[in-house]
């Protein structure tokens, strides 16, 4: 049995999803961000540094923060979606990091400024939004022909999915990124994803892009 301690953050969400995609049990403990649970006394003996996600594998006693790391962690203990050695295990090692180093931090700062509080700070709002378009282009180009970011399904489409979900918070229009939003449908259609998007609490069901109009076809075939 693991204990997850997690709410509903696409960090909190990418340990959930994968968690269900390894198929292990566990319980899941709801943290709620809103009500300042992270700080309680409690949840500092798991966390001292107050952050979700957290896990405790009681098979091993182990206790595990950072979602990267407990991706990596959860892979390594079932043996399944991350290749064990090689330049294909690094190739998803990468578009983990890339997400827990670039796109993360910079879709976390555009939440608050472009959604949150967008007329705080016109200059933030301003970088953050073209930093934003920058990181869905240079995915848009990664995806062009490929089915998934390294090679076959793995944690490193369970680690950047969960930010690309909040894609409306971001101002992104997925249509206008055909390649992503092709890789974000896929993935949203599995089982283990939808379940494990309703972790800890349902909070509605995962947003997809609006349909794809004539004029968005022709400038998909275009870009391709």
């Amino acid at each position: 049995m693991i204990d997850l301690y997690t709410w509903i953050t696409p960090n909190g969400l990418k340990t959930s999803i994968a968690l269900e995609e390894f198929g292990l049990l566990y319980q899941a403990h709801a943290i709620d961000l809103t009500k300042d649970e992270q700080f309680s006394d409690s949840f500092r003996k798991i966390s001292a540094g107050s952050k979700i996600p957290a896990i405790v594998d009681h098979s091993n006693g182990l206790t595990l923060l950072e979602s990267g790391a407990i991706l990596t962690y959860l892979a390594e203990k079932t043996g399944r979606f991350l290749p064990t050695s090689g330049a294909e295990r690094y190739a998803v090692l990468e578009w983990v990091f890339w997400q827990v180093g670039g796109l993360g931090p910079t879709l976390g700062h555009a939440h608050y400024f472009l959604t949150y509080h967008p007329d705080v700070a016109p200059v933030a709002s301003a970088l953050f939004a073209s930093e934003t378009k920058r990181l869905y282009e240079k995915l848009e180009q990664h995806l062009n022909g490929k089915d998934y970011l390294a090679g076959d399904y793995s944690i490193a489409d369970m680690s950047v999915w969960p930010w690309v979900s909040r894609f409306e918070r971001h101002k992104i229009n997925l249509n206008d990124y055909p390649s992503v939003r092709r890789w974000y449908l896929q993935i949203a259609q599995r089982e283990a994803v939808q379940r494990g998007y309703r972790v800890p609490v349902f909070t509605g069901e995962i947003p997809l892009p609006p349909p794809l109009t004539h004029e968005n076809s022709e400038s998909s075939e275009e870009r391709l």
